[in-house]
């Protein structure tokens, strides 16, 4: 299926912090070749992300979720022969999709979770027994009412709900 091409998209990204060096690229491959997570799966080559930015594939990048699998090691940037930096555009690129609501299910399920329990990870009562025999103390009550105001003024827990509808 050919994804819709945006022009717009390559000011968008370059006009965000972060974004700004998008058009040093001359595609050299240094970033892939560089890049631990591109070693372990297909679904995530940095010098692809950087092309598919340049030709407007917005939806390819946002919505197919590529720009979610860089671990941030800044390999890559280090190596990158025209000072492209890469993992400051993937921060870019995840604003962007942030701000629209394109989140993957599982990082809607965590802000979910921490809005909700104040912990991105649920304790299970299988979990919270298993404390005592190893020692540990029981865990304390997270205090949901300071984090829930600093996601309110975040627009964090809108910008979840939006993902949530996106997501629909």
């Amino acid at each position: 299926m050919m994804k819709k091409q945006n022009p717009q998209f390559y000011e968008q990204v370059t006009s965000k912090l972060g974004g700004e060096t998008l058009t040093k690229c001359f595609q050299c491959g240094t970033c892939a070749s560089s890049c631990p997570v591109a070693k372990l799966t297909t679904r995530f080559n940095p010098r692809l992300v950087i092309k598919n930015a340049v030709a407007g594939e917005k939806e390819r990048i946002l919505v197919d979720g590529p720009i979610w699998l860089c671990c941030s090691c800044y390999n890559c940037q280090e190596r990158c022969p025209q000072g492209v930096e890469i993992a400051e555009i993937m921060y870019a690129l995840r604003n962007i999709a942030l701000k629209e609501g394109h989140l993957p299910k599982a990082f809607i399920e965590m802000a979910s979770n921490l809005m909700v329990e104040g912990r991105v990870v649920p304790t299970s009562a299988f979990t919270a027994k298993r404390r005592e025999p190893l020692g540990l103390p029981p865990l304390k009550e997270t205090g949901i009412e300071p984090l829930s105001k600093i996601l309110s003024v975040t627009s964090f827990s809108k910008t979840v709900e939006k993902a949530k509808e996106v997501a629909k």
